[in-house]
């Protein structure tokens, strides 16, 4: 486990350091599907160099990626990838992006680090060893009381086939007069749970990538995770929730309000 975890961390630093020699710089925008869906140059640059780092010690491990999709190899870790999580940010000069990087076995996370270099925050955790920031442990928040927490969300660029419009949802948690706030970057919303600068999470049509660090890095530090029926999470679901645990079930029948 400690070679994997130098491995995921060595990898973690050197994408970081090429998101910041390149952050409000020069560098060319492709478009995914979506006129708002963006890649940047430096998104692949920073995925061919972790996908290096990666192949260099583990040969034999499969990856999955958000930009070069799937590189299945015959083993049950799977190190799950996004380059930068909040392209768009970066792609604008906003300083809140980062890189996400998980590892999983078997159906197990056992590894995540996010990174975002231009506030020099890492975030990591292993699992059963709790979650740190910048090596200092990080716990959630003790917020009981939904009306009073501060909460973070996301809107995917398409529209989930949901049993109700994702605004809808928003509406009525804004309607409770809580404050909401929109970053931008979903594996960084996880962490600022996790570290208690928020109490709680949600959003539609995450994928695996974006989401399998930050997961971790919740749980350990002692928050958290469902889908919105309030079942244990899976990574490749399309519906997060992620909290201090205390206003978790309160937040479940806000978000279920509209299909009840």
């Amino acid at each position: 486990m400690a070679d994997m975890k130098e491995v995921l961390l060595e990898a973690t630093r050197e994408a970081g350091k090429i998101i910041l020699h390149y952050f409000n710089g020069v560098f060319k925008i492709d478009h995914k599907e979506g006129i708002n869906n963006l890649v940047t140059e430096v998104d692949k640059l920073a995925e061919d160099k972790i996908i290096q780092i990666v192949r260099a010690n583990f040969p034999d491990h499969t990856i999955i990626s958000e930009e070069v999709g799937e590189l299945i190899k015959p083993s049950q870790y799977q190190w799950l990838i996004d380059p930068i999580d909040g392209t768009v940010n970066f792609a604008h000069g906003i300083p809140i992006c980062c890189v996400s990087i998980g590892l999983m076995f078997g159906a197990d996370l056992i590894l995540g680090a996010v990174y975002n270099p231009m506030m020099n925050e890492l975030f990591f955790a292993e699992k059963g060893k709790g979650a740190t920031l910048n090596g200092e442990p990080i716990y959630v928040s003790k917020k009981a009381e939904f009306k009073t927490a501060c909460l973070v969300t996301g809107f995917p660029y398409k529209w989930p086939d949901s049993r109700e419009h994702p605004i809808k949802v928003f509406e009525r948690i804004v309607l409770e007069g809580v404050p909401v706030r929109r970053l931008g970057s979903a594996a960084i919303d996880l962490c600022w749970v996790a570290c208690g600068r928020f109490d709680g999470f949600w959003e539609y049509n995450l994928s695996a990538w974006d989401v399998a660090a930050g997961y971790l890095i919740v749980q350990e530090a002692g928050g958290r995770i469902s889908d919105f029926e309030g079942a244990r999470y899976n990574v490749f679901e399309k519906e997060t929730l992620a909290t201090n645990g205390l206003i978790h079930e309160e937040m479940l029948k806000v978000i279920q309000k509209g299909s009840s």
